[in-house]
């Protein structure tokens, strides 16, 4: 027992009680509070000559209690509020990841989509630089099972507007040219092209695509054919003509094959629209005439 409890236990005061368990710091003042109330109790029947060592012992006493409150308190882990972002506080956004990009299919990945999966390719393709300067880019459209395979070579202004492979007048007058020889533009032929975007030159005007561009864009077309598995190919106008058999020299009224396909090369409609005298009209007939003749044989 330590000299200020046996002190205080000679003069009937008995022993300062406390919590077993820790306190929080702000239990100290509570004991201080009541060591004052009980020193005021203490010397109230001494003897005035008593009563300033009384007053030492029971201070002594409150700092003794104190260090032993303070010494079994758990430690006080200060606690530092996280800060709050606001909704304008976009500041953590500069130091985020960018997305990743869209996945690039591969030429073996392009050979074994679907028709579904060929289009959503087709559409978030970065195979070529003409994605930065696209505004859309164009699916072949028509009858997927078609015998009859219509292949322009790149996309103009209002096709790749539409999002449509020959669209308004240009798509009437193509209809009007398989009618002439009995073919079902709606449920027998499929219309596409050689490249899905439209080729721009710096000062936004058209022009022939690349050979870089056309081997990149190669690989949707062939899988287009592969999935169509067409009789007869009709080309529509030169580009196309010259493409779909690279280092191969078109010739009008020749057919030529590609794999098990018969190709036979004609005018553009809108060429043909464009023609004043008609003889493009005659000869695009004879084109006609000749495909018809190779697609029955």
């Amino acid at each position: 027992m330590s000299r200020s409890a046996v002190f205080l236990d000679e003069m009937g005061v008995g022993p300062l009680w406390r919590l077993r368990q820790g306190l929080a710091p702000e239990a100290v003042d509570v004991v201080a509070e009541a060591a004052v109330e009980m020193e005021i109790a203490v010397a109230a029947p001494v003897l005035e000559a008593e009563s300033e060592v009384v007053t030492e012992v029971v201070a002594e006493v409150v700092v003794e209690a104190a260090v032993e409150v303070q010494a079994e308190a758990p430690a006080a882990v200060a606690a530092t509020p996280a800060p709050v972002a606001t909704p304008d506080d976009t500041a953590w956004f500069d130091d985020a990841p960018p997305p990743p990009p869209a996945k690039q299919f591969s030429d073996a990945d392009i050979a074994a989509l679907d028709w579904e999966g060929l289009t959503a390719a087709v559409a978030k393709c970065a195979r070529c630089d003409l994605c930065k300067t696209r505004k859309g880019v164009v699916m072949g459209r028509g009858d997927r099972q078609g015998a009859w395979l219509m292949l322009a070579s790149s996309p103009s202004r209002l096709e790749e507007r539409e999002g449509r492979a020959l669209p308004g007048e240009q798509g009437k007058l193509l209809d009007n040219m398989l009618k002439a020889i009995e073919v079902d533009a709606g449920s027998d032929v499929y219309i596409t092209h050689l490249l899905k975007c439209r080729p721009l030159d710096e000062a936004g005007q058209e022009r022939l695509p690349t050979e870089a561009e056309s081997a990149a864009c190669r690989p949707y077309f062939e899988r287009e054919l592969a999935l169509l598995q067409p009789r007869t190919i009709v080309t529509l106008g030169s580009m196309a003509a010259a493409g779909i058999n690279p280092g191969e020299k078109p010739v009008r009224g020749k057919v030529r094959q590609l794999g098990n396909a018969s190709v036979v090369a004609t005018f553009h409609p809108e060429q043909l629209l464009q023609d004043g005298t008609g003889k493009a009209k005659a000869r695009a007939w004879a084109d006609l005439c000749l495909a018809k003749s190779t697609h029955g044989g």
